[in-house]
């Protein structure tokens, strides 16, 4: 991938991060915890959600990379559960807002890409709106890994036993560290390829598929 569309790749990449980060707050907010709000994080202005390494820097090796993968996010949203009415549940509530609202915005952009795709010329729009999707669909699935600090791993806390919750969450100091290793050719769990194949299977099922 050439610089100038590894720039608009990542600008793509921030905001769909922190709209996820958006929803985090907002559900949070929704359910007693106006922590995110207090602090300015319901706010679409980059300076409040980047982080330079996640939201940067990273994105920016795998793209000039040429990796299938493209990870990255922004400064996760503090959420805090002494807040929340019901802590367990609603932190999977929560949880699950970011994931949903990037295949809400992959959903809703492919399906008006299938109806206007005919009347695009310009290859430039229709590789922002592939990417558009893309990276959503990514940042979802990505999110949705039951690896701690990600969320899946808050979704998936949900439905274990009070006293194992504690320890499995508490992984989630050097749960990035798992994630890195799980990415790399020696891991034995293929991860690339699965995030790789979730993506091509949801990007065929939303009518475009990776060429």
């Amino acid at each position: 991938m050439d610089l100038e569309f590894a720039v608009i790749a990542i600008i793509i990449l921030i905001f769909s991060a922190i709209l996820h980060e958006i929803a985090h707050g907002l559900v949070a907010e929704k359910l007693g915890d106006p922590t995110a709000r207090l602090l300015g994080r319901i706010t679409l202005n980059p300076r409040s959600h980047i982080d330079p390494f996640m939201s940067l820097l990273l994105p920016l090796i795998l793209i000039l990379g040429g990796s299938p993968v493209i990870i990255g996010g922004a400064k996760p949203v503090p959420v805090d559960p002494f807040n929340l009415r019901e802590p367990k549940k609603d932190m999977a509530l929560v949880s699950l807002a970011g994931p949903l609202t990037n295949f809400l915005i992959a959903f809703i952009v492919a399906f008006v890409f299938n109806f206007i795709s005919p009347f695009i010329t310009d290859p430039l729009i229709l590789r922002i709106i592939y990417t558009i999707v893309q990276l959503n669909l990514l940042l979802g699935i990505f999110n949705l890994l039951p690896v701690p600090p990600l969320d899946g791993s808050k979704v998936f806390a949900l439905f274990l036993p009070e006293d194992m919750t504690k320890t499995y969450l508490g992984i989630g100091s050097f749960g990035i560290f798992i994630i890195f290793f799980l990415l790399t050719p020696i891991s034995p769990i293929p991860l690339g390829s699965l995030l790789f194949g979730a993506l091509a299977s949801f990007m065929a099922i939303l009518g475009m598929p990776i060429s």
